[in-house]
Parts: C-alpha cells; structure tokens; sequence
C-alpha cells in the first residue's frame, strides 16, 4: 500500500508537469461535468445514473472481495452500458442538445436570428392581436391554443396542421376558434409576428400522470409543447373563459389583457431575460431578437 509521502510525490509529480493547455482541458471538462450534473438534476436521468453509480461501486467491491461471479455479472452489464444509456436517455439527450441549439451561443453560430424594424412592427401588431382575441374568446368561453414560436422550429408540429399565412386579428383568431369551423380543434401556431398554420397537433407532457386531473387537454397540450421548445403558448379555458400561458414547462394562470401583454412584449422583445423571473417563472430562453449593440 502507498505511503503518504509516496502520495505526495506523485501529487506534485503530476503538477510539475502540467501545461497551460492543461489546465484549459481540466477547466472545459469540469464545466461538462458541471452542466451534465445540473441538468440530469432536474430529469428522471438523475435516478438512473445514480442506479449507474451503485452498479460501479459494486463492481469495484466484487474486485475487491474477490466476488468472481458477481465481477463478470456486472462487467457484462458495463459492456452494453454505453448503448443502453443512449438508449435510456433519448429524450434527455434531445432536450440537451436543443437546449444548446437555442442559447445565443448556438444562434450566434447558425446565424438564425432577425433584427429589422418590420419584424418588430409586426409583432407589436400580432402581440395586441392576440391579446384583444384572447379576452374576447375569454368573454364567451371560447377554447383557443395560440404557440409563439421562438428560436426554436416547430416544423414537425406545423405539417400536422393547415398553412394560413394570415396577419393576426381578433377577427381571425375568433373564425378559427369557433367551436363549428373545422380547424377550430388544434393550435395555431405564429411565426414572424403572423399565423403560419392552424388546427396543429402538439406533444403530449412527458409527465402527464401526475398533471393536475382538473386540467384539459387544450393546457395539457400547452405544457407538452412547452417541454419540448422554448415557444410561449397560451391557452384560453373552454370551462372557465380563464387565460393561461405555459412556459419551459410551467403553466401559469389568471391572466389579464394587460397582463398578458406585457409578458409577451418582455418574452418576445427584451433582450436581458436571462436570470429574470417571468410572472412568476425562471426564464431561461433568449429573445426573438438580438439588437444591436450601440456603439
């Protein structure tokens, strides 16, 4: 068994020859560290790697006591660990890699991003739009389910759905969502300050068993979506006329024209929203826009 001053050498062996660029190596790899560990904090990842975890300290115990069975047990489980856990961390792993696609970072990178003044007047307009349709569809307990799209593309959802290419009005909004017209069923989903398509289909929550009972599908629907992208969708109640906006997988309620202009203006237009609160919810999402720094 190793001494401590033998411990000690080779400590301050290993530091004598280190580099600049290892020291960058070990920095990057402790943030990928950090980031996996904070993320699968939040999923049911975090319950399988520590299954993973106590899987490894029993095969380091089966070596230690000599425990051949149980040693070549494990050691054939750890051979296929890797492809199983690709397999097991699918939607984990999509959520990840999405998640860095629509950081500014990786925007940045792509080139996605529009900053011009005729996309920013058309979403003033769309913002009023919808929040004079959602107040009247509220008056009269009008079911409706409107998806601003955001960096993220919801491509897959808009080929379930009608292409419109309408501009928003309260007019439009109100021949969609009534309850006789055939693409009243479904969502509409906005693109650019306008309605791209209707009657879209949308995921359903990874969690839906332990979703409030007293909830419908249309807010359902409108906590799958947000799970999946960084997309505001608000929901107006067919029970109750009450209007709701899920967010990151959070779905907030009892919202007023005002309100739910505001949060909108803030989502959709203030470029600091990293580490400020949103009625309530964490924002975690960047702009639609990126303005340009004054010089």
């Amino acid at each position: 068994m190793p001494s401590l001053h033998d411990i000690k050498y080779a400590f301050f062996s290993v530091l004598s020859t280190l580099e600049f660029k290892d020291l960058i190596d070990i920095a990057v790899l402790s943030y990928l560290i950090y980031i996996i560990l904070k993320f699968i904090r939040e999923t049911r990842a975090g319950q399988l790697v520590k299954g993973i975890a106590l899987l490894f300290v029993g095969y380091v115990l089966s070596i230690a006591l000599k425990l051949k069975v149980m040693q070549y047990i494990i050691e054939k489980v750890l051979d296929i660990g890797f492809v199983s856990m690709i397999i097991l961390f699918q939607p984990e792993l999509r959520r990840a890699l999405e998640k860095f696609g629509r950081t500014k970072l990786g925007v940045r990178f792509l080139g996605i991003g529009q900053n011009n003044d005729e996309l920013s007047q058309k979403w003033e307009g769309a913002i009023e739009a919808i929040c004079d349709s959602c107040v009247e569809l509220s008056a009269t307990c009008t079911g409706a389910l409107i998806v601003v799209e955001r960096q993220v593309r919801l491509g897959e959802q808009i080929e379930t759905g009608t292409v419109m290419n309408a501009l928003p009005s309260k007019e439009v909004f109100g021949n969609i969502f009534y309850p006789k017209t055939p693409l009243h069923d479904g969502a509409v989903i906005m693109r650019d300050g306008i309605i791209l398509a209707a009657a879209c289909f949308l995921p359903k929550p990874q969690n839906d068993a332990i979703i409030n009972k007293k909830l419908g599908s249309r807010h359902r629907a409108a906590i799958g979506m947000s799970e999946n992208s960084d997309a505001i969708i608000i929901v107006v109640s067919e029970e109750t006329g009450q209007i709701s906006v899920a967010m990151n997988g959070v779905l907030t309620r009892d919202y007023t024209r005002d309100k739910l202009r505001k949060l909108l203006h803030r989502e959709i237009f203030d470029e600091r929203q990293s580490g400020r609160e949103s009625e309530g919810n964490k924002n975690v999402f960047p702009s639609i826009f990126e303005r340009k720094k004054k010089k």
